[in-house]
């Protein structure tokens, strides 16, 4: 197998368009494109997943370790012919401005890919060779496989800056992607629109397809990448289950809520999931009236409920199910836009939308970002997704906030959270019962309990009910 990272200048450089165009192009040659992204991003992923028809994962150098990137790197891209990871942000920002963790160029390094580089070229000609120049002499140990300028404004806009860098750089140009009005995605206030709103229209694929054929040498780049090198299995990646605890089919029973409204999962999640024993039901909250029956726990998931609220707050004999089940004991876990679902109610200005009420908060929504960064929690109590010490980390990002100044009665913050540089945050997790909710988003990579916990509570609450 073969595989590189399309990795960029800045955020805003054309990097997830050009990566969406390379995966629909291999796709179009029969070639088994394994894809992930470096980073917390949920959006990014979801298009991958639709265009190359196999699931994209996350990989990241803060909320996992290298050995565990690379069992799922080695995991997500088996059987693939070339695994083609998008980056975040620019090549080598990362979380300050000294080191580079947390950046694409460390994820490159750690993987052993090389890097194709996305040069946002609009209004700009010899200057490319300067920054081209930059990039491949800032890291010695970082190979710099290629170059891409996007935004071009014409075939001679692309001979300038083709003939700056192969007069100044050693680094391969591979062609430009002119502006294209046809491919700019739409956006909304956490990124672009998910790709179970809107998925690319087959029109726009096939023009991404013709862009490449046209205008990108990538036949004879994948040509001459060389094989990925394996490494040695570490003892910090999750060893395999034995088969009589994995897909043995008698584990419990998880629904987890899967539509428009609700799509910010990490794969890894469910995956850690099932391989804990667990079986997985998907159902939709906007679609469906009633939980799936002989459920054992519920996984809400972040998204927009927010932009769904209004048909999510008519569905009254659901909401009555969730609630009722919170109370009689159901494990039922909430990140983000879930946790928003399991409280009392939505307001977004004027309106305001009834939800399930297992968590007596009222939720405001806002036009300003109101938290964004990596996280790291030591729970405080033993809680669905861990026990009392355990310290996981995620991602937090959202633009509402709680409007109760007061935790409910029967309601617990069982959270102490710090930011990545260790400060002290107000972010909490509560739980009441067995129903967890917060707003962050966390991995469950990040701590092997995480799973664990969630599945022997469930399979604890189903043997108590049986009996």
């Amino acid at each position: 197998m073969k595989g590189f990272v399309v990795a960029a200048t800045g955020s805003g450089s054309g990097k997830t368009t050009i990566t969406m165009a390379l995966l629909a192009w291999l796709n179009s040659r029969g070639i088994k494109v394994a894809p992930f992204k470096v980073g917390p991003d949920f959006i990014d992923p979801g298009h991958h997943t639709k265009i190359a028809g196999r699931v994209s994962v996350n990989l990241d150098s803060w909320m996992l370790t290298r050995a565990y990137n690379r069992y799922l790197f080695d995991t997500g891209s088996k059987g693939a012919d070339i695994a083609l990871a998008e980056g975040v942000m620019g090549l080598f920002d990362g979380y300050d401005g000294v080191s580079e963790t947390g950046s694409t160029a460390q994820m490159a390094k750690w993987l052993g890919l090389p890097v194709v580089l996305i040069l946002d070229a609009k209004g700009m000609a010899r200057s490319a060779a300067a920054m081209v120049k930059g990039f491949e002499s800032f890291d010695p140990d970082l190979e710099l496989a290629g170059v891409i300028f996007s935004r071009t404004g014409s075939k001679v806009h692309y001979e300038y800056l083709k003939t700056a860098v192969e007069q100044h750089c050693t680094t391969r140009v591979l062609g430009h992607m002119p502006r294209n009005d046809e491919i700019v995605m739409p956006e909304r206030h956490l990124g672009l629109v998910t790709a179970d709103e809107r998925e690319i229209s087959p029109k726009v694929l096939d023009t991404l397809v013709s862009m490449v054929d046209e205008n990108l040498d990538m036949d004879r780049f994948i040509k001459d990448l060389k094989p990925v090198s394996p490494e040695p299995v570490s003892d910090q990646a999750p060893p395999p289950l034995p088969a009589s605890v994995a897909g043995s089919g008698d584990g419990p029973l998880i629904a987890l809520a899967r539509d428009e409204a609700f799509c910010f999962y990490y794969q890894d999640n469910i995956d850690q999931l099932k391989a804990q024993g667990a079986r997985i039901v998907e159902f939709s909250p906007l679609r469906q009236d009633h939980l799936p029956r002989g459920i054992d726990g519920i996984y809400f998931g972040g998204g927009y409920p927010e932009v769904h609220a209004g048909i999510l707050s008519r569905k009254k004999e659901l909401l009555a199910e969730i609630k009722n089940l919170s109370l009689a004991g159901l494990p039922i876990y909430g990140e983000c836009g879930g946790f928003m679902f399991l409280c009392r109610q939505v307001m977004d200005g004027d309106m305001v939308f009834p939800m399930a009420g297992c968590f007596d908060f009222s939720i405001q929504m806002s036009k300003r970002l109101r938290a964004l960064g990596y996280r790291e929690i030591v729970l405080q109590e033993d809680t669905l997704i861990g026990r009392k010490g355990d310290v996981i980390r995620g991602h937090e990002f959202h633009y509402s906030a709680i409007q109760d100044t007061k935790t409910p009665v029967c309601t617990k913050n069982v959270y102490q959270v710090r930011s990545r540089s260790g400060q002290e945050l107000a972010l909490k997790g509560y739980q009441t019962a067995q129903t967890l909710g917060s707003y962050m988003h966390v991995h469950f990579g990040s701590n092997p309990g995480c799973a664990r916990r969630f599945v022997a509570s469930c399979r604890a609450y189903r043997d108590t009910i049986g009996n």
